[in-house]
């Protein structure tokens, strides 16, 4: 049987949770504090992947004008009831956590590039029951230049123990396959997260539906 990639890192929301219902849930929250209305779930969806200033400024122009004055009033209330509500509604997808177990049992380490403040993304995988599951967890204030910088998918890989020459990451959004790209990387794009358009647009080397195709879709890749 085809060897298997030595570091797979994945993207966080969108990718191997859908965090979306505690997300919007957050956005809206902070928005209301902000006097303004909610944000239809669906739409938020298409909002996720670059930190909570930009979904922010996302929800703010949805619902009225936005200005970075109103958003830097909005972050203290959306990361408050974030934190307070992480996986509230929050779900792996599904085949996600055999695909990691299988991925463990094969001896290759995972790990996490996000978006997400780097407390937060630890919180969730903490509330999931996944401490110990990754080798790297690296958020955007853990790193200068986060997604789609590729130092943050470098600095990842680096705190996991990996080898650039060896790594895969799989991710949801341009902001994922932007970032595996200029760092020279495969990558694999799931079709069922959180990108804000056709998943075939995102020139992601690999496409999968679900992760029972994940280990024989890296095998292909090895191959």
């Amino acid at each position: 049987m085809p060897l298997l990639p030595a570091t797979i890192v994945f993207d966080l929301d969108g990718t191997l949770v859908d965090t979306a219902p505690d997300l919007c849930a957050a956005l809206n929250h902070a928005l209301g504090a902000l006097g303004r209305p909610p944000v239809p779930a669906g739409d938020v969806r298409h909002m996720v992947g670059h930190g909570a200033r930009k979904l922010l400024e996302r929800g703010l122009a949805a619902s009225g004008a936005m200005t970075p004055d109103l958003v830097e009033a909005g972050v203290p209330h959306f990361l408050s009831h974030y934190a307070a509500h992480i996986a509230d509604g929050s779900r792996p997808y599904p085949g996600v956590e055999a695909a990691l177990d299988a991925l463990a049992a094969a001896g290759s380490r995972v790990a996490i590039c996000t978006n997400k403040p780097e407390r937060l993304s630890r919180a969730l995988v903490t509330a999931l029951g996944w401490d110990g599951r990754f080798a790297a967890n690296l958020g955007f204030d853990s790193v200068p230049q986060p997604k789609p910088h590729p130092d943050h998918l470098f600095a990842t890989i680096a705190a996991a123990g990996g080898d650039r020459a060896d790594t895969v990451f799989v991710g949801d959004s341009i902001t994922d396959t932007t970032t595996a790209r200029a760092a020279g990387i495969p990558v694999i794009a799931v079709s069922f997260g959180f990108s804000d358009r056709p998943v075939a647009e995102l020139g992601a080397d690999r496409i999968i539906d679900h992760y029972d195709a994940l280990l024989p879709t890296l095998r292909q890749l090895v191959a």
